[in-house]
């Protein structure tokens, strides 16, 4: 490594947002022992090394649940460290190195200038003579944290319908004080947390907190309380008024996190996956590399009224939201919002034709929709439905969209090809107060009228493709690109290689084999289908689902465990996804798994958008809207919204108002609905796009505190990063009495009046114009009213000198 800085094993680096100092321990191992604010650096003693990892012949120094205390992690001495800075980055690699072995591990350590976050990934190199199989290796440690004593500990269970359900426990629940200082020993018990198998985020998210504790109890609100996030033994919601830590493990495949109590204070050891957890383990020959995975960790202070933010849990997570906007691939996109349109949810539901669409199209049209998305179904030809166990050819159905044939019928006229290159994604025009891009679609022009009852210059899919474009959208399709069912040609066309194996065996799961796409016959398939469509057919939206999980993974030639197999094949689909992106620099990609079983860090920096669930019930998606911002940026996250014309007026504009701090996905039977109630959906949208521009910059915060799975009222804001630009506070009532007081601490304490708007629901269209908001200067609160349950309300909060200008 060459620019290292020898000059001794005591330094600090960061920026004005966060700083870190390293020190030596006793046993002369270079120790991370401050991460934040001066006067809070921890004993060297009570830190932890900068790595921690098992191999073969190279266990633990003691016995548990653990992945430290490890024998490389007494022996990884330092070497030497270099800095760097560009890009809106500062950067720091530490060079350690085992003389036993010869094992080198780089630790890169990197932070986007004037955000609260840290980011590491360890890179090991065998510089040895022999060969070394690792089973376990640390992303990022941190110790020297405060005392289980004081700390609650937040997790979030994500299951399929029921995404992002944070709750908290005191850490003491798990860690109990064993009397350490009697026993002259550290607790062996550790809080640990795995994800595992394809799908990374299903039954938790690859995340966690921590809050100091002596700030405020909101006492009750459920979903915050014991392990199953139902709330029966909840210790009060905590908000977080003192200090927060937050990470994430961006992991694609499997990742665990742990926290334990050490010399008095909580460590926290952030992992990919291990081989005891995952069956992951690699083999490295002298010369040869691997790299962790990434993690993040966010770090977060109450303030005082005024300062800027409320409770340290919101700062650490609005730190962790502008990272992801930093570290991820840059699109037009993320400025620019557009609405989109999908005829799945509550609506067609995998059961798309020419005759069903053509209407569907119309009517998302009339609505403001700029994308449309022909969701699942639109390749299968059986009379059944019968599709799930015969997909990966990806040809439209011949039934399904008549004259269409193997090759989607006629060329398409205008929009194929490069248009879907260079043209989608690159107009301008509305985008609210703060100015910014304007939508991919110019309202108004180019949005053309029916042409006919079912009438299409090209037959096939590709016509119904060119009428989405003719309405002035941008057309878009499902495809579940890793799958291949057992019925489909593909599944005996490909190689045994380009599948998932054990033992020679190939996997089947659900019906359906798994392509490894580190295979070339593997991703030559995909990349001829996603040719088609895109460079082809002119489709400028991909909607890629994956709905089978594989655990532990496979074993390729030259896997030495299925875990690691399953860790390079989730690479190499990102490395794929990256390839498409950069043939098709406007192409929009949103990432699912039924719903939010990949709502990974990884992957989220690839794609633009992440679906955040397959909940079908109104009334059971407002935890899951208020709570995504936690896991995804809110111009990233793709919350449905989908009112059908036997709703009431309430049951439309609770189901559209839902959305309008996300990525709105329009859906529903909008082309049965009645002028007025089309009238709702359009005022809806409409609000959407006269705030979308600040909603691409703004940070979460959560007035309420993260929302529970049952509670009555929910809240969510949205706050402009400009000191008097607007803040949006979208506020569901689902129960409860009819008033609510919301603090908004960043609004509180200004000497200047605050003024409040409610922009939905449009008082002209809808009697809920009763709802009421009056803001509290004197106590930073926002009083509001809604008469109604089910019943939403977003807010507009503007400063006075925002407000006057």
């Amino acid at each position: 490594m060459t620019g290292l800085n020898r000059t001794g094993p005591a330094f600090t680096w960061g920026h004005a947002a966060i700083e870190t100092e390293f020190a030596t321990a006793a046993d002369g191992t270079l120790r991370l022992v401050r991460l934040g604010p001066s006067g809070d650096t921890a004993d060297p003693e009570a830190a932890l090394p900068l790595v921690e990892l098992t191999a073969f012949g190279h266990g633990s120094g003691w016995s548990g649940p653990r992945f430290t205390g490890t024998a490389f992690g007494a022996t990884l001495a330092y070497r030497g460290h270099r800095r760097d800075s560009g890009g809106g980055w500062e950067r720091l690699t530490i060079e350690l190195h085992d003389a036993e072995t010869g094992l080198t591990a780089l630790v890169e350590l990197s932070s986007p200038t004037g955000v609260a976050v840290l980011r590491s990934l360890v890179r090991l190199r065998n510089d040895g003579t022999e060969s070394l199989v690792v089973q376990s290796v640390s992303s990022l440690l941190l110790g020297g944290l405060p005392s289980p004593d004081v700390l609650d500990v937040h997790r979030a269970r994500n299951d399929w319908l029921a995404e992002c359900r944070w709750y908290a426990e005191p850490l003491r629940a798990t860690v109990a004080d064993i009397s350490v200082d009697v026993h002259q020993h550290d607790s062996r018990a550790a809080l640990s947390l795995t994800g595992r198998g394809s799908w990374p985020s299903d039954g938790h998210l690859a995340m966690g907190a921590l809050t100091e504790r002596g700030g405020v109890r909101d006492g009750g609100g459920d979903g915050n309380g014991d392990g199953d996030g139902d709330g029966s033994e909840d210790p009060g919601r905590v908000r977080g008024r003192g200090r927060a830590w937050v990470w994430q493990v961006e992991s694609p495949a499997g990742w665990r996190w742990d926290l334990g109590e050490r010399a008095h204070g909580t460590y926290l050891a952030l992992n990919g996956p291990t081989d005891a957890e995952h069956q992951w383990r690699v083999r490295l020959a002298p010369g040869e590399e691997f790299t962790t995975v990434p993690a993040a960790l966010a770090v977060g202070a109450a303030a005082g009224a005024g300062a800027g933010h409320g409770s340290g849990l919101d700062a650490a997570l609005g730190a962790l939201t502008a990272y992801r906007r930093a570290v991820r691939r840059p699109h037009p996109d993320h400025e620019v919002l557009p609405v989109i349109f999908n005829d799945y949810m509550n609506t067609l539901m995998g059961d798309p034709t020419t005759a069903k669409l053509l209407p569907l199209i119309d009517a998302a049209a009339d609505a403001g929709a700029e994308y449309f998305c022909i969701d699942s179904g639109w390749y299968d030809d059986s009379v059944d439905g019968g599709w799930w166990d015969s997909v990966g050819e990806w040809l439209p159905s011949a039934r399904r969209f008549p004259d269409g044939g193997a090759g989607g019928g006629r060329g398409a006229s205008t929009g194929a090809g490069q248009d879907a290159r260079s043209e989608a994604g690159t107009r301008t025009g509305d985008s609210g107060e703060r100015g910014g891009s304007e939508a991919v679609v110019r309202v108004g022009e180019g949005r053309g009228s029916a042409s006919g009852e079912g009438a299409l210059s090209d037959g096939g899919i590709r016509g119904v493709l060119g009428r989405i474009r003719e309405r002035g959208m941008v057309p878009g399709l499902w495809l579940e690109p890793e799958v291949v069912g057992v019925r489909s040609p593909v599944a005996a066309e490909l190689p045994p290689e380009a599948f998932f194996q054990r033992d020679g065996v190939r996997l089947t799961e659900q019906g359906r084999h798994q392509l490894d796409l580190r295979h070339p016959a593997a991703r030559a398939h995909l990349d001829k289908t996603v040719d088609r469509l895109v460079g082809d057919w002119g489709v400028g939206y991909l909607k890629l689902d994956y709905n089978i999980v594989i655990d532990p993974g496979t074993t390729a030639p030259g896997d030495l465990s299925p875990g690691a197999g399953l860790l390079g094949h989730a690479h190499a689909y990102l490395g794929w996804l990256s390839d498409v992106l950069d043939r098709y620099p406007h192409l929009v990609v949103e990432n699912c798994a039924s719903g939010g079983m990949r709502m990974d860090g990884a992957t989220l920096a690839v794609s633009q958008l992440q679906s955040t669930s397959d909940q079908q019930d109104p009334l059971r998606y407002p935890p899951i809207a208020a709570s995504a911002p936690t896991a995804v940026p809110p111009e990233q996250g793709a919350v449905w919204a989908y009112p059908q014309p036997e709703h009431d007026d309430d049951l439309i504009t609770f189901t559209l108002g839902g959305a309008l701090l996300g990525r709105i996905h329009l859906s529903g039977h909008l082309d049965r609905m009645t002028p007025r109630q089309l009238g709702l959906v359009r005022d809806a949208v409409d609000t959407y796009k006269s705030i979308r521009g600040d909603l691409a910059h703004a940070d979460p915060f959560w007035p309420l505190g993260l929302p529970g799975w049952t509670d009555e009222w929910l809240a969510l804001g949205l706050r402009a990063p400009e000191r008097h630009g607007p803040s949006y506070v979208s506020v569901w009532r689902r129960g409860g009495e009819a008033e609510v007081r919301l603090p908004v601490p960043h609004l509180a304490g200004r000497d200047t009046p605050v003024r409040t708007e409610i922009l939905h629901p449009s008082a002209a269209r809808t009697s809920a114009a009763t709802t009421t908001t009056v803001w509290d200067p004197s106590s930073g609160e926002l009083r509001v009213s809604v008469p109604r349950a089910p019943g939403v309300v977003l807010i507009r909060l503007t400063p006075d000198a925002r407000a006057a200008a």
